[in-house]
């Protein structure tokens, strides 16, 4: 049986979102071969560096972020990522990676995880019988990291990277951070099961046919391509993404991880296309004449918007690993950025984070904020992933009473 095509309900305002966008570009040509030309250019000088050895992906310390050169900071909003090492002490951060450990095991996460969706139907098809991203939002070192001086320092040098005006108003305030809940991952050494070829996350088809995207994308689509910039917070925060368990409904500057573990290339880690401005690029791919008018180059509703090798091969010269890190670096990238999974973990160690990304106080993150809380004091999954509600009864989880001023504030109390 064919599976249903997501994108069926939304075929007529894809026809008529490209038919409306190509007829507001009389230049496009013109305008698709001009950032053609300068996202090549970034392309081909990664492709140059890595050649040379040098890392493309820019590395800050935690303990210089106060004094950060102005070529560096340029640096990192055109690659549109960063590694921050030494965001915590190593010691503290084995303590968590051990107790998580205790935490999952204690509570018989895999077990339950087995009688949820059965072991011979989730887990039939992977090399490793154990989960490598586990469902859980409310453990005692998640939330401690989430709600860590260390994490809000980070968090408002990311922010204030970006320009937060909108006519005069900001769109969101840098200095304070909202709670996003999401997963860990342990994958361990010799998995295959947790590749994710290049991607993008927070809507796909979104960006094309939801007017708040058409607003972020505006000097793309109609506008001047030299005042196109990425880091540009308007109209971020009004988009309207397709509801799924794949996409985020709240705002984040950065997405990015905390490493509990060390690793780098060729252990099951994180690949970038550390070109911060190639989403115009492809937006503009697809209102070419060589894709058809009900396609966005393989965009699907609800799911992870792809890098398509057919269409977007430019790019893949640039898709390269992160660095080596080490427990308690940090690692962010753009809601822009391309990336994605290594295919094998080909390592002798596990390769654990803690999923925290940069989400910004704004009127769109307290929105969702007033439904994460009562997952939280619950011990629900967090509303935007799938409903397995692991931690309900699970001894040991991070309670509302444990929050301290800073991590109410963010939790929106």
């Amino acid at each position: 049986m064919t599976a249903p095509d997501p994108n069926a309900p939304f075929l007529d305002r894809i026809v008529a979102s490209k038919r409306e966008l190509k007829a507001a570009i009389p230049d496009l040509a013109r305008r698709f071969a001009a950032l053609g030309d300068a996202v090549r250019a970034q392309v081909e000088a990664i492709e140059s560096e890595v050649a040379r050895g040098v890392q493309p992906v820019p590395e800050l310390r935690y303990a210089d972020l106060d004094h950060i050169d102005a070529a560096t900071v340029a640096r990192v909003r055109q690659r549109g990522c960063v590694v921050i090492r030494g965001v915590f002490e190593p010691a503290r951060v084995q303590r968590w990676n051990d107790e998580l450990a205790v935490y999952l095991e204690h509570n018989r996460y895999l077990e339950k995880s087995e009688s949820k969706r059965g072991i011979d139907q989730y887990f039939s098809a992977l090399a490793s019988s154990r989960p490598q991203i586990y469902g859980i939002y409310w453990s005692r070192p998640q939330m401690q990291a989430r709600q860590s001086e260390e994490l809000a320092r980070t968090r408002r040098w990311l922010n204030r990277l970006w320009d937060v005006d909108q006519d005069g108003t900001p769109v969101f305030d840098p200095d304070h951070e909202t709670t996003y809940a999401d997963r860990v991952r342990q994958r361990e050494p010799g998995d295959a099961s947790l590749g994710l070829s290049p991607h993008c996350d927070g809507g796909s088809i979104e960006r094309w046919i939801d007017p708040g995207y058409r607003r972020v994308y505006r000097h793309v689509f109609g506008g001047d391509l030299v005042r196109y910039d990425p880091f540009s917070a308007a109209w971020r925060t009004s988009t309207e993404e397709i509801p799924s368990p794949a996409v985020c409904r709240m705002f984040r500057t950065f997405q990015g991880w905390t490493a509990l573990t060390p690793q780098g290339p060729g252990d099951g880690t994180l690949n970038l296309v550390p070109v911060a401005n190639a989403m115009g690029w492809m937006l503009l791919r697809a209102l070419q004449d060589d894709v058809a008018d009900d396609d966005l180059c393989g965009a699907r509703a609800g799911r992870a918007m792809a890098v398509s090798k057919a269409h977007h091969a430019m790019l893949l010269g640039a898709y390269v690993p992160i660095p080596r890190v080490e427990p308690g670096d940090t690692v962010w990238w753009h809601p822009d950025v391309l990336h994605g999974v290594e295919d094998r973990h080909t390592g002798s160690g596990y390769s654990n984070v803690m999923y925290i990304g940069a989400a910004p106080d704004c009127a769109k993150n307290r929105a969702f904020l007033a439904l994460q809380r009562p997952a939280f004091e619950a011990g629900r999954s967090n509303p935007d992933f799938a409903p397995e509600d692991y931690e309900v009864d699970f001894e040991g989880r991070f309670a509302p009473q444990d929050l301290t001023s800073l991590g109410r504030r963010q939790m929106g109390y």
